[in-house]
């Protein structure tokens, strides 16, 4: 019986390639003079233009992470961190440019716009083109806009939560972003508002050797509640591309927040991004994650349970194949009493793929009478792939149920045999239970209305199995 091979997903909608044809490239590099350069073409307000030079000085003292994927080819003397296209955001797609719009027709947003969503965000570069959302959510007084249009705008919400989730200090990317950001979406949904229609941000990058480092921050108020999704994707170039994004989420007390995110950047990218939720009483967010495309990822969302009776569900596939090594996983931080974490993670790997499972479950003193339960599943469909899970426990209280579980196989061939016998060919029966597989996952994520997460999630197997 012949060794297991899928192909990559098919990329041909994704791998589209725009002329780089923009209004404004920043010089490449990292320097003072090219921040502050950088804040001007923003238009930063005094207090985001030091807030910039304060975390370029961050990041210049913190080294780069000695553990996980090997980062050595980044150079940041070779990355643009700005990129302006030649567009302004507009509320209509009619007054989008042709090539951009026609880049976002190929990957349903706007059909998905007018079928499924209660607004729209689509970024290109570094610059959001289209931002839209249904009028009854501006009654309720439901804020969703990009982040330049929130600085000036409201900027009491912006600087009361601004990076105070996800601090400069957490680590060097991080501090990078700080500095350059540009972009993304923010949220606020008032108190006691249900957002029953979910909201959608979609990122683009286009240009080569450049970087993308959208923020989104959102503000959950107490009692109400919301699902977001943001998608991403990028064509492949034959030099590195950086994507070092940055997510805030506050779920205030008895509120709720669904995350859900496909990253589908292309082989040439590093996937340095960096998520984070803080969680109040009795409130619950739930994040839904799908990694693929990326050449190096270095990824793990973060729940932060700090009111009493608060939750958070994980639930995440991530697929490498050649050339890729995709470096994920989850945090969880129990702070109070009774809360619960439920962390449910699957991998595939193929053609010497890596995945690698890193998580963080702390549970505090305080935190008596909580609950975490992990589960880690892992399919190696070759020889020459790899697969690791590396768990980090700490747990600091008796008074606790916690549970972690961990899986690594190939496909059986005793399986395999079986469904052929039931008249199933050796390549339908692989397809099936890949599917199988990854089905605990897809079930969670919105394809009925993503349909780039729908193409993602299938990996396109007929035909590609033998």
């Amino acid at each position: 019986m012949s060794k297991t091979q899928i192909e990559d997903i098919n990329r041909n909608i994704y791998d589209i390639k725009n002329k780089d044809d923009y209004d404004y490239k920043i010089e490449k590099g990292l320097t003072k003079q090219i921040i502050e350069e950088l804040s001007k073409q923003k238009q930063d307000p005094d207090w985001m233009r030091e807030f910039r030079l304060k975390a370029l000085d961050v990041y210049n003292k913190l080294q780069l992470p000695t553990w996980g994927p090997d980062l050595s080819e980044l150079d940041m003397g070779e990355i643009a961190t700005y990129v302006r296209p030649k567009t302004k955001m507009s509320n209509t797609w009619d007054d989008v440019p042709d090539d951009i719009k026609e880049t976002f027709d190929k990957l349903g947003i706007p059909e998905a716009e007018k079928t499924s969503l209660a607004g729209v965000g689509a970024q290109y570069d570094s610059e959001v083109v289209y931002h839209s959302m249904k009028e009854d959510l501006i009654k309720q007084g439901v804020i969703y806009t990009d982040m330049e249009t929130a600085v000036r705008e409201y900027p009491k919400l912006v600087k009361e939560h601004f990076m105070k989730c996800v601090p400069v200090h957490d680590h060097k990317f991080v501090a990078l972003h700080g500095a350059v950001w540009s972009g993304g979406s923010f949220v606020y949904v008032p108190k006691g508002v249900k957002v029953d229609i979910p909201l959608q941000s979609y990122f683009r990058l286009n240009s080569p050797e450049s970087g993308q480092f959208e923020h989104t921050l959102i503000i959950v108020d107490e009692g109400a509640s919301l699902h977001f999704i943001e998608g991403c994707s990028a064509p492949k170039y034959n030099k590195v591309n950086l994507h070092a994004g940055c997510v805030e989420l506050y779920v205030k007390d008895n509120a709720y927040l669904r995350y859900s995110t496909i990253e589908n950047w292309s082989k040439n990218m590093l996937n340095l991004n960096t998520k984070k939720a803080i969680v109040g009483k009795n409130a619950q967010v739930d994040w839904v994650s799908g990694s693929f495309g990326s050449k190096i990822s270095m990824l793990y969302p973060m729940s932060i349970l700090n009111g009493e009776g608060s939750k958070t569900e994980f639930t995440g596939i991530s697929f490498a194949g050649k050339g890729q090594n995709l470096d994920n996983g989850f945090k969880v931080v129990h702070n109070a009493k009774n809360t619960s974490s439920v962390v449910n993670a699957k991998s595939i790997s193929k053609d010497g793929g890596t995945c690698t499972y890193r998580s963080l479950v702390r549970i505090g003193e305080n935190a008596k009478n909580s609950k975490s339960v992990v589960s880690c599943e892992s399919l190696m469909l070759d020889d020459i792939s790899k697969s690791d899970t590396i768990p980090v426990n700490d747990i600091r209280t008796d008074e606790v149920e916690f549970s972690h579980e961990a899986k690594i196989g190939k496909i059986s061939d005793k399986t395999i045999f079986y469904l052929m016998s039931r008249g199933m060919s050796e390549e339908d029966a692989k397809a099936m239970i890949v599917r199988g597989f990854a089905y605990p996952i897809s079930k969670e994520l919105p394809v009925e209305y993503a349909v780039e997460m729908n193409n993602l999630i299938n990996l396109e197997l007929e035909g590609a199995i033998g």
